[in-house]
């Protein structure tokens, strides 16, 4: 389990998950991308990992879970890999796991949120936390993605491209 000591208890952290799944065995990846009037019209470099806040009661692993399903609608299930913490340019720690889950990118239901839309209007607007969601191959997904949280998709393309390699020794082995 990941520990988040030695991270600043001032920083705030993020947790979410990255789910892949393998077509034609080619890696694609699950991104959000972030609802409201900022990301408006924002493309490349706007797209996310479903994650959200945590605190220091509560376990990243834990928290990364109900962010998905806050921002999707799903539930996450499966073998989650551990993957190594980014920090964002804001100074926020981002913790991921990923898991191998399909999920019908048409279908998800993000919570909402609300704020004074446009700004010093006094009106305030409710807004989606992700306002779509799509499946991306890997050289697609790193140019989509936040630029910080790319090193997620690394990370797993790399894990995944070992264990292949493991796999494909193993029946090498099988065979002789």
């Amino acid at each position: 389990m990941v520990s988040t000591t030695g991270f600043s208890q001032v920083a705030k952290k993020s947790a979410g998950i990255l789910a892949y799944r393998l077509k034609n065995e080619l890696m694609e990846v699950f991104l959000v991308h972030p609802g409201g009037p900022f990301f408006y019209g924002k493309d490349l470099g706007a797209w996310s990992i479903p994650k959200g806040e945590f605190d220091d009661m509560e376990i990243p692993l834990v928290a990364a879970k109900r962010e998905f399903l806050e921002e999707t609608g799903f539930v996450p299930d499966g073998n989650f890999i551990e993957l190594s913490p980014v920090k964002l340019k804001s100074g926020k720690f981002v913790f991921a796991w990923a898991v191998d889950r399909d999920i019908d990118e048409t279908k998800i239901k993000s919570n909402v949120f609300e704020m004074e839309w446009p700004p010093k209007s006094g009106k305030l607007r409710e807004f989606s936390e992700i306002d779509k969601a799509e499946w991306f191959d890997i050289s697609e997904a790193i140019k989509k993605i936040n630029q910080n949280q790319a090193a997620f998709l690394e990370e797993l393309d790399k894990l995944l491209t070992i264990k292949k390699i493991k796999n494909s020794k193993e029946e090498e082995e099988k065979k002789s």
